[in-house]
């Protein structure tokens, strides 16, 4: 399993007071109401909802490049995984740069690590009906924190942005003084700045930016994450009504106890599948453990 960087992406968004060529700027468009702002950005959080739980039910192919520094460009390491939703988690399995098994009897031995998670997911004992209990609490506190956004910022206009053949509304996003977080994790809002672009159309998030404006400090002694510090992230339409990340950058510095660290990471996403729920992913996974084992008895079967 691996956890992101940093759980507050949607927070990290940094605001350009600037257009950029194809963008018509706020003063050339129809003024918009407020009455009008606020149901879009209320569709966005709807959605952005919607969109976190389809993570639970799509598997994909997660390319993570990191660098020692955000000016080298040389010689990143390199993770290439299939990443597949496993009731309570997520189950990355290395793979080559070429999206195939770099070695296909250590790649079949990870189908039977996650088989037999998944099978375990599937069941419904008082260990599952535990470990469910926990990850909706941390989706529930997701949920809230999605929430608390709508209020952390005051949204601003900037300009209509052509992105392909669809239209992206841009909007500033600036701390709210009149914000009182509820929580640590809602108090990190008032330590950023950015910028969101909505796809006009649909209503859903298509890209942020971000920047930290204030050291972010956890704890005494225990980490911090310094002004300055960078994330974006690029979202497309992945199937009908949902819309999943293609692409995400960070670029953190900070302090872990008494040592510097540096993070800049950039991470593809790509080959989205829905695998369903563990019990519909169980079923796949085992057909392809299956036509695996067959493939190497010298047996045919069509591929899943």
């Amino acid at each position: 399993m691996r956890a992101n960087p940093l759980f507050l992406s949607a927070a990290l968004v940094l605001a350009f007071a600037t257009t950029t060529p194809g963008q018509v700027a706020a003063q050339d468009m129809p003024p918009q109401t407020d009455a009008e702002k606020r149901a879009l950005l209320d569709r966005v959080l709807e959605h952005q909802k919607k969109n976190d739980a389809a993570l639970d039910t799509y598997e994909r192919i997660e390319r993570v490049e990191t660098r020692k520094s955000s000016a080298d460009e040389q010689n990143p390491t390199i993770k290439v995984s299939r990443v597949v939703p496993a009731g309570t988690g997520v189950d990355h399995i290395p793979i080559g740069a070429d999206g195939k098994p770099t070695d296909a009897d250590a790649y079949r031995e990870e189908l039977v690590k996650l088989e037999k998670t998944l099978a375990w997911a599937a069941e419904n004992g008082r260990a599952q009906q535990d470990a469910y209990a926990k990850t909706a609490k941390k989706k529930k506190e997701r949920e809230e924190l999605t929430d608390a956004a709508r209020n952390a910022f005051l949204f601003s206009f900037i300009a209509r942005d052509p992105r392909a053949d669809r239209m992206l509304l841009k909007y500033s996003m600036v701390p709210n003084p009149a914000f009182k977080p509820t929580s640590r994790s809602s108090w990190l809002f008032t330590r950023v700045r950015g910028a969101v672009w909505i796809d006009e159309a649909s209503g859903q998030l298509a890209r942020i930016e971000g920047e930290v404006t204030d050291d972010i400090s956890f704890g005494l002694f225990v980490a911090k994450v310094y002004k300055g510090s960078h994330f974006m992230q690029e979202r497309y339409e992945t199937a009908p009504g949902i819309w999943l990340p293609s692409f995400s950058q960070y670029d953190f510095d900070g302090r872990k106890f008494f040592s510097s660290f540096s993070l800049h990471e950039r991470t593809f996403y790509t080959n989205y599948r829905f695998i369903g729920p563990p019990k519909d992913a169980l079923a796949v996974i085992r057909a392809e453990l299956a036509h695996a084992d067959l493939g190497k008895s010298g047996g045919t079967v069509a591929d899943p």
